[in-house]
């Protein structure tokens, strides 16, 4: 079987860990797309999708290229938008310069009262909590008293869309840590410091006001056209409808309601079952089973959780003090994790390889 990998990106970037940037712990881990691709013996290039042609089964390349597929797998991953004016949006991607600030402000003082906001459509809710958790714990290991902290979620409860046991372990950790939570509110911010909260009506002055950016889909030409908000709609084989189930999509660029790393290498798993059937390599492909395993940072002890889905819009969870997974595993994925993990013990080298050639990296 031929594979080629198209990326623009010379690394893979474990973006959940970036939460832990600003605090001086480090950059998130990066690993070599072309160690990765020769693990995979596949062929990379570096170049991006621009759109797909499914009647001709031919991928259009950013550098003008045309790429003809048996079978296309897309994770592409999803367009950040802002959701508010005048407030701090943390970014992954630039995570020390999103935030670092504001952990500076708190630990020397100039910050006196901050405020968290969720908002309302698709959104990664989980770094939000880990920003204020984490903020709270940094206070209050310096002594840092009086410290004005608020959170507001669109959800009834703190990541109610994790279940009830995740929901109440995280709602605790935010009232022991002094947090004012407003739920079923919608935040506005029509100006620097300036905060409203509906349908309460409260009007709140913040020193600083941090939330994340709006999800939305990337808008594939020749796949986006039924999915909502350019989300790329697909089954339970994560195959995308009306292309003769020969196109796939994962990750955050599909059309799922929870946005999660783990759930994005499930899908990509389960996408890579439906291609090795289409190929005959194997005969019966297990459909997509959303189950979510990770760890939500909190500054001390993290908290361990699973969710599974209990109906169409709802999650069943468990918390555990310690994970039945490997405890340094921020996202669990079955496939990834464990990958990841040797080249982990091959960066201890401080060397990594491309195909024959040792590059040493940072």
């Amino acid at each position: 079987m031929d594979i080629e990998l198209i990326a623009p990106n010379e690394e893979l970037v474990y973006r959940p860990m970036a939460v832990r940037q600003p605090f001086a712990a480090g950059p998130p881990p990066r690993y070599p797309l072309g160690r990765i691709a020769a693990d995979a013996d596949a062929d990379w290039s570096q170049d991006s999708l621009e759109w797909v042609d499914r009647d001709a089964q031919v991928v259009h390349t950013g550098e003008g290229r045309r790429v003809e597929y048996d079978a296309l797998l897309v994770a592409v991953g999803a367009r950040q938008v802002e959701a508010y004016e005048h407030v701090a949006t943390f970014r992954d991607d630039d995570a020390d310069a999103a935030y670092q600030g504001i952990v500076q402000d708190v630990e020397e003082g100039y910050s006196r009262s901050l405020a968290f906001i969720q908002p309302v459509g698709p959104v990664w809710p989980l770094p939000l909590y880990e920003l204020a958790l984490m903020t709270a714990e940094r206070a209050e290991s310096m002594d840092i008293r009086n410290l004005e902290l608020v959170l507001v979620t669109p959800e009834a409860r703190p990541l109610a869309v994790f279940g009830t046991a995740v929901s109440d372990v995280v709602s605790n950790r935010l009232a022991r840590a002094g947090f004012k939570v407003y739920c079923n509110s919608l935040a506005k911010v029509p100006a620097t410091g300036r905060l409203l909260i509906e349908p309460q009506g409260v009007e709140l002055h913040p020193g600083r006001i941090i939330t994340m950016p709006r999800v939305a889909g990337p808008s594939v030409r020749g796949l986006a056209g039924a999915g909502a908000q350019g989300f790329i709609p697909i089954d339970k084989h994560c195959s995308v409808p009306g292309t003769g189930g020969l196109v796939f999509a994962a990750g955050d660029a599909a059309d799922y309601p929870v946005k999660h790393g783990g759930l994005g290498a499930q899908m990509a798993d389960a996408a890579a079952a439906a291609i090795a059937v289409l190929a005959g390599s194997q005969t019966k492909a297990p459909a997509f089973n959303p189950i979510i395993r990770g760890k939500l940072l909190t500054g001390s002890d993290p908290v361990y959780m699973s969710a599974h889905p209990a109906g169409a819009n709802s999650f069943e969870s468990e918390v555990f003090d310690e994970p039945p997974w490997p405890s340094d595993e921020k996202v669990v994925a079955e496939e990834l994790g464990p990958y990841l993990a040797t080249l982990d013990a091959s960066h201890a080298t401080n060397t990594t390889w491309y195909g024959s050639s040792p590059v040493t990296t940072h």
